[in-house]
């Protein structure tokens, strides 16, 4: 398979990307992908003292030097930096954390990384530094060119992958928000992202419910009938594997969660809170639709325990491997022509 890097953004340095990205490195690099972050290298050291690590910074001026680098230490392009600052978010960590995300981003846009793995920001700190998008999949959707409604969020755990169709609204506005056309883009781009990147040629594609009892027909509403089921049959015209609606308090036991590759959720909680709770520490945030690969750990920058240690990398460490896993399917379709 092709080994091309991985780019890894930093993050917030306030919060715990820095010391999660580190404890990926310590545990993965023995084996697998190599992989290098964008900017940060004073803050990178500084966490390196913190935590009495035994491992250095290895600053390379481009992504092609990582591979060689990665045996020594954890390769890092060197330029835009901020002070170590664990818990104490300011402008110019945000203002590194922005150019590791676009310089990161442009990495792998060129072809010299194959995927790319996003550390947690602070929307509120990128906000104060001119970041004018809601979060970091809206940037990589503009970025690559594509509409919003054509990058689609999917959260993947080792048990469990789960798509909110809605996401960052009021839960009062999700029934005026689905539509038929709605249901029915977002199912594609995710049976395309599971063929294209996670190898699975003919995914099974399970979807929600709205209602108590998907409506328990008509008592309790009536968007299952009205807009959830024609969307199906239109997928299902497709050749698509697709069931439901099916109630959102049958959908995630385990014996219906063996049926079907990925849940697709009609509104944000319905989607994370299963995933949450079976995947918390394992949970990665994959962006589908994208000419590039992107994961990220499912988790925030923490800042109340940034620095003490607490921080489990063990959702950094899934995002890093699916996007290597990624990146192996990606390429062995293109090498087939499959």
């Amino acid at each position: 398979m092709d080994q091309a890097p991985l780019a890894i953004s930093l993050g917030d340095p306030a919060g715990i990307g820095p010391e999660i990205i580190l404890a990926s490195y310590q545990r993965l690099r023995g084996s697998g992908r190599p992989f290098f972050v964008v900017g940060g290298a004073d803050v990178l050291r500084g966490a390196i003292r913190r935590a009495g690590l035994d491992f250095a910074v290895v600053p390379i001026e481009e992504p092609g030097e990582a591979a060689d680098a990665f045996a020594k230490g954890l390769p890092v392009i060197a330029g835009a930096d901020a002070r170590y600052t664990p818990g104490a978010p300011d402008d110019d960590g945000a203002a590194l954390a922005l150019h590791s995300l676009a310089e990161a981003t442009r990495c792998v846009l060129l072809g010299q990384a194959a995927a790319l793995v996003t550390a947690p920001v602070s929307k509120s700190q990128l906000g104060r530094v001119g970041f004018e998008y809601p979060g970091q999949t809206e940037f990589l959707a503009e970025v690559s060119g594509l509409a919003l409604e054509d990058a689609v969020m999917m959260l993947a755990g080792p048990s469990l992958r789960t798509v909110p169709l809605t996401v960052h609204c009021a839960l009062a506005s999700v029934p005026g928000l689905l539509s038929q056309e709605l249901i029915t883009h977002k199912a594609r781009i995710v049976a395309e992202g599971l063929r294209r990147d996670f190898g699975i040629e003919n995914p099974r594609i399970a979807v929600a419910g709205l209602n108590p009892h998907s409506g328990e027909n008509g008592q309790f509403g009536d968007e299952e009938s009205r807009i959830i089921a024609p969307a199906l049959t239109a997928l299902q015209s497709d050749g698509l594997d697709v069931t439901g609606p099916v109630p959102g308090d049958a959908l995630f036991t385990p014996v219906m969660r063996r049926h079907y590759d990925v849940a697709l959720c009609m509104y944000h909680d319905q989607a994370l809170i299963p995933l949450k709770a079976l995947e918390f520490d394992q949970g990665v945030n994959v962006t589908l639709g994208l000419p590039i690969i992107r994961t990220s750990p499912d988790h925030g920058t923490a800042f109340d325990i940034a620095g003490t240690g607490k921080a489990n990398p063990d959702a950094m460490i899934a995002a890093i491997l699916m996007a290597s896993d990624c990146a192996n399917a990606r390429s062995a379709k293109q090498t087939t022509g499959a």
